[in-house]
Order: structure tokens, then sequence, then C-alpha cells
């Protein structure tokens, strides 16, 4: 079973198919290096996995302990660190670099990430409400309506669909098709939207995996 890679999302453009000739939407994303920071085993840590570190920064930008942490894989100093279960760690070990040809065309993924941020939104936008009515006199096109029962509860229940903060979360976007690889500009294009805008981090990990945090 293989880890995962981290990568950071640059945009989304359109190729074609040289069979059929029609044209695929695909997101273009840069997959690692990843550098191998981390092995764990039963015997040190209670369970397997492997921890990846992605996107070089200045020294500066980290703490002593992080430091510290990455210095025992003779690692350079990396922004984002993320572990993945894994049965078998026998096939990695510290310092090992991961690159976009982990993956294959035609692979299935799933892509974590965080969602566009939208702020404070009301009803319609944040939870697909219907309007009211457009009529003459009609004072109620964007309200919520009825939010809960008069006397009894005399309260609005918990997890009522009202306007709030809306985005900024992470979700996993499932079963997404590779569809061409390049391993010399370590670049990915996966078929379909992923989650976030351009520059943001992205966990792409192979449908099977079960327990990836």
């Amino acid at each position: 079973m293989s880890v995962g890679i981290l990568a950071t999302k640059l945009g989304m453009t359109q190729i074609f198919d040289q069979d059929t000739g029609k044209s695929i939407p695909v997101t273009v994303v840069q997959a690692g290096p990843c550098t191998i920071t981390q092995i764990k085993t039963p015997e040190t840590d209670g369970y397997t996995s492997v921890q990846i570190g992605f996107k070089e920064v200045k020294e500066k930008a980290l703490t002593k302990p992080e430091l510290g942490h990455l210095k025992k894989a003779s690692a350079s100093p990396l922004r984002h660190l993320k572990e993945y279960r894994t049965e078998d760690v026998s096939g990695y070990e510290l310092g090992q670099t991961i690159k976009a040809d982990l993956f294959n065309p035609g692979e299935i993924v799933d892509v974590r990430g965080i969602t566009m941020g939208r702020g404070f939104a009301g009803y319609q936008k944040r939870h697909n409400f219907r309007r009211g009515n457009m009529t003459h006199g009609s004072k109620n096109h964007r309200l919520p309506g009825s939010t809960g029962a008069g006397t009894t509860p005399g309260r609005v229940y918990p997890g009522k669909k009202m306007a709030g903060r809306y985005g900024g979360t992470q979700v996993a976007i499932r079963k997404l098709q590779i569809v061409e690889v390049d391993s010399e500009q370590n670049v990915i294009l996966i078929k379909g939207a992923v989650p976030g805008k351009p520059g943001g981090l992205l966990s792409i990990t192979p449908a099977n995996i079960v327990g990836a945090k």
C-alpha cells in the first residue's frame, strides 16, 4: 500500500482526448517533491505510518523544535508535514524523495484540501434556499422564514441551517482520475475540479487508502 503526496494547486485548463477529440477539464497540480521526515513503527509509536514534508522555506520560518525534527532525517526546512498510515513501511527510508511519478495515468485518487472561503453568506448562497415571492407588497425576498416553534420549546434547535460563515473547510473529493503525469516537472493533471483556489495545499492519495490523516 502506497503513501500519498502533498501538492499545490496551479489552476484549471483543458486538454483534448487523442481518440475522440473531446475536451477534458483538468486541474493542474504541482505534486512534490516531498521528503520522508519520519517513519513510525509499532515498536516506537504503536502503529505504522510515514510522515512526509513539502515546500522548502527558510530556517527562520520554522521553530527550533521543527528544525530539530527535520534534522533527524537530514531534510531541509519544510513548511508542511503530513502523516499517512500504511501497513508496511519496509520500502521507505528517512530522507527518501517522493515525486509525481508515484502515480500513473488512469489511476483513481482522492484529493483533500481547504475549500475557498466565502465569508459570511446568507441563506440562499450558503444552503441553496428558495427565495420568497417577488410580488408587490411581499417583504420576504431573501428572509429565512420560520426558524423554530413558539412557546415550546421556545428556542432554535442546534444545527439549524441559517446564515453564517461559508467555505474554508476541509473536504475530500473522491475517485478522481489522473489524466497525465509529467515526472520531470512534477506536474499532475487530474480530471475535474479539486478543492481550494490556486496556491492551496492538497493531499493526494490512492483511492484505496484507508485511514489517511
